[in-house]
């Protein structure tokens, strides 16, 4: 299978007044094209300077990433970023939300218009295009982030800690929508998550971070019968605990 991206012993350092944090150190992975990963770890081992490192906000200070279709360390316009919250402008429709990058990008073409409009029936938001983002669920307001992000048809999603701000419910049930939607496009994709349930349900692989600084201690090969397609399905599956067992112990050991 094809690489999509690769990291290759990458180090990077926090630099203040008061002196050097290194924050991660000898990072090295892979992940393929169509591949779901996840990144877990101590609060503070550097799971989200990976993602800015990943897709070009900062630069590591020695080793290498390479993206196909790339340069190293370059910025990547094939990079989609999910955020914690869902930035949508309350100024604009849901759907003029969704179109912002691609009015950005001087891409309102009527291949990309009618993807949106393809998602937005397939994802249950068609009949609240026209809407205000305050009249949408939590839940709602994620889905179309995701729409958003989707519409520039990135290569590589990554998703920082997506449904940190739900309630633990809405979480359950989003965490299934953009897992499956996410599948279904093709996408591949990063979640860094601190919920382990998460990863495991959504995750191919999962790769666990040490304490700061950040080394990669273990990566983590998920996998589940085939009658556990979705996210929440998996929750179910015998294999969970003993998957939820092996990456609790790995973070709990400071070996």
């Amino acid at each position: 299978m094809e690489t999509m991206l690769s990291l290759d012993q990458v180090c990077f350092s926090y630099h203040t007044v008061g002196g050097e944090t290194l924050a991660l150190s000898d990072i090295t992975f892979s992940v393929d094209c169509g591949e779901f990963a996840a990144i877990v770890g101590p609060s503070g081992c550097g799971k989200s300077t990976l993602l800015s490192l990943i897709c070009g906000l900062i630069k590591p200070e020695s080793g290498k990433i390479r993206m196909a279709g790339r340069q190293d360390n370059t910025p990547a316009n094939g990079i989609g970023y999910m955020l914690q919250k869902d930035h949508l402008f309350e100024w604009r429709s849901v759907y003029d939300n969704i179109l912002l990058g691609l009015e950005i990008q001087k891409k309102l073409t009527e291949q990309n218009l009618e993807r949106i409009d393809r998602m937005l029936k397939t994802y249950g938001l068609s009949s609240f295009a026209q809407m205000k983002p305050s009249a949408l669920s939590g839940g709602m307001k994620q889905r179309a982030a995701l729409i958003r992000t989707l519409a520039l048809d990135p290569d590589l999603l990554l998703l920082d800690e997506p449904f940190s701000a739900l309630d633990y419910q809405t979480r359950l049930e989003v965490a299934d929508d953009i897992g499956t939607i996410i599948r279904q496009e093709g996408k591949t994709a990063i979640l860094v998550t601190h919920d382990l349930s998460e990863a495991i349900s959504m995750a191919d692989r999962i790769i666990i971070l040490s304490h700061r600084p950040g080394t990669v201690k273990q990566v983590l090969t998920v996998s589940f019968p085939a009658e556990y397609d979705t996210p929440l399905k998996k929750r179910n599956a015998e294999e969970f605990s003993r998957y939820f067992n092996l990456i609790w112990k790995e973070l709990k050991s400071h070996g």
